[in-house]
């Protein structure tokens, strides 16, 4: 059945400006253009100067530049809110699946000033941002360890026993939120919220969390405090406390990875979010469309009793670098190796019509965005710490989710392309663009005005556009191969500039700008 997810009928169309006169820098011919925000969906020609969109018209446009996309969609870049691949090579993979702005929130980072001064210095052919991660300063009170804004240091803190099930008193959880609200101050784009890899941590320290993303009006980004079909400590109660704690707070608290959150109890979790956000609380959504999820062996997740949590049938739906693993083997890469990242099935989409339709659901709940959740890229049989950084490209050797690589072409083929045995897609495009593009960017903008111009072909928005081919975008990422990028996107750019020109990227470009709140000596504010 085709599925929308339009706006509400009483939203009105935002005020369209008017075409800049030309001549244009780039003209963007006779192709299938695309914009959620206004519903158009038609046959057009785009143009850009500098790094924004300056004429949008049926008739012809004259350029320095004119490039035939006749037979090709043309669309706002796709905004990626859950990106732990914040380097170098991982936003080129990100880049050849559509992305143009890839933002690690789920986790965050901190400190965040070092992590935009660190990006910055290298830079990036697709827009980056970070938030202020709860997790990194839960770490810092509780272990005494200084953070560093890089995931190899969250990896090795999962060696240390002091974070993760244990509570803290009322002076910790002051200076807790202390080392958050620095990275707010920093620019962070919201908070961190990692809960479901230190699920031990007290609902006081929660709440305070919340109230704290009140207080800046920024949203959380939250990894809810349990993954489980079970009850008690089921994923559907973790849910429920992040609606409470919305309900009570008025703070905004985005859900993350709504499929591996929810697993294969999914029909009551979506059916809990539909009333929460019916009943006006304030909270969002997305999802990746896989069924298998990727985190360290160590994690809490994967305790002693993590088949019947999950609801999986036995230890081999557990894979270290796409090798099923035994009970004894994942014991002792737990004991002696914590933080090495697996990849666990939880559905079999591709094989189980059942678990097809689990999926589903997250994927098309509406209002919900798709993000990839995507993973840095590794050596095989490596760590994080040997994670491929730098210049190194195309990735050879390299392991990660393929969710890394190939997320966003798995959802427009899956979902908003036809198949042999339907005749039409489970999405209408315009409403597979909108998760896309249009739903992250609305997450964001109220607390960050940059998005305001992103996730929109609109006159004034952001040169940030894709161009492909629907009949023939492919992920070709696989969990045994995941370093193949994704195939079908002819051209991307980001603040209109080409990174990747008839399927071919310029390594020389990095036009990629950061994402990035106010910093607080910026407007006055005391630190």
């Amino acid at each position: 059945m085709l599925m929308t997810d339009s706006p509400q009928e009483n939203q009105t169309r935002p005020a369209q400006l008017p075409n800049e006169p030309g001549p244009y820098d780039v003209v963007l011919a006779g192709g299938h253009v695309v914009d959620p925000e206004t519903n158009v969906n038609a046959i057009l020609n785009v143009g850009i100067i500098g790094d924004r969109i300056a004429a949008i018209s049926g008739k012809p446009l004259e350029g320095a530049t004119v490039i035939n996309v006749a037979d090709r969609i043309v669309a706002p870049g796709f905004i990626d809110l859950h990106a732990h691949g914040q380097q170098l090579p991982a936003a080129w993979m990100q880049a050849f699946d559509g992305v143009t702005t890839a933002l690690e929130l789920e986790s965050g980072l901190l400190p965040i000033a070092e992590f935009y001064e660190n990006v910055a210095g290298e830079g990036r052919p697709i827009n980056y941002g970070a938030s202020a991660a709860w997790t990194y300063a839960r770490i810092a009170e509780k272990e005494g360890k200084e953070p560093k804004a890089d995931l190899v240091w969250f990896q090795e803190a999962f060696s240390l026993s002091g974070w993760q099930n244990s509570l803290a008193d009322d002076d910790e959880v002051a200076h807790i939120i202390e080392h958050v609200e620095k990275g707010l101050e920093e620019g962070g784009l919201g908070i961190g919220i990692n809960g479901g890899y230190a699920p031990g941590y007290g609902r006081k320290e929660y709440h305070a969390l919340a109230k704290l993303a009140a207080k800046h009006n920024v949203p959380t980004f939250t990894h809810v405090r349990y993954l489980s079909v079970k009850e008690p400590n089921s994923g559907f109660e973790g849910l429920g406390e992040l609606i409470s704690l919305a309900a009570a707070t008025g703070a905004h608290m985005h859900i993350c990875h709504l499929n591996s959150v929810a697993g294969r109890d999914i029909k009551a979790c979506a059916e809990l979010i539909s009333e929460a956000q019916a009943n006006g609380v304030p909270i969002s959504v997305e999802a990746y469309p896989y069924g298998a999820c990727s985190s360290t062996v160590g994690a809490e997740v994967f305790d002693e009793d993590w088949l019947a949590r999950w609801g999986v049938e036995d230890a081999s739906a557990m894979e270290y670098n796409g090798k099923s693993l035994t009970q004894d083997e994942i014991n002792e890469m737990r004991e002696t190796r914590p933080g090495e990242v697996i990849v666990m099935h939880f559905l079999r989409p591709d094989d189980k019509p059942e678990d097809a339709e689990m999926l589903d659901l997250s994927v098309m709940h509406p209002g919900a965005a798709i993000a990839s959740d995507g993973m840095p890229w590794v050596r095989k049989d490596g760590s994080l710490a040997e994670s491929v950084e730098g210049d190194e490209w195309p990735l050879k050797d390299a392991f990660a989710h393929p969710r890394s690589a190939g997320c966003f072409s798995r959802f427009l083929a899956g979902w908003a392309r036809a198949d042999h045995e339907s005749l039409e897609p489970k999405l209408t495009l315009i409403d597979a663009i909108r998760k896309t593009s249009l739903i992250p960017a609305q997450i964001l903008e109220k607390s960050v005005p940059q998005m305001r111009s992103k996730g929109r072909i609109q006159v004034g928005a952001d040169a940030d556009i894709v161009v492909f081919d629907l009949a023939t975008v492919k992920d070709n990422a696989t969990f045994t191969e995941p370093a193949q990028r994704s195939t079908g996107f002819q051209h991307v750019f980001v603040n209109g500039t080409p990174i990747i020109q008839d399927g071919k990227e310029n390594l020389e470009a990095r036009p990629g700008r950061p994402i990035r709140r106010r910093v607080a000596e910026e407007v006055g504010q005391p630190r």
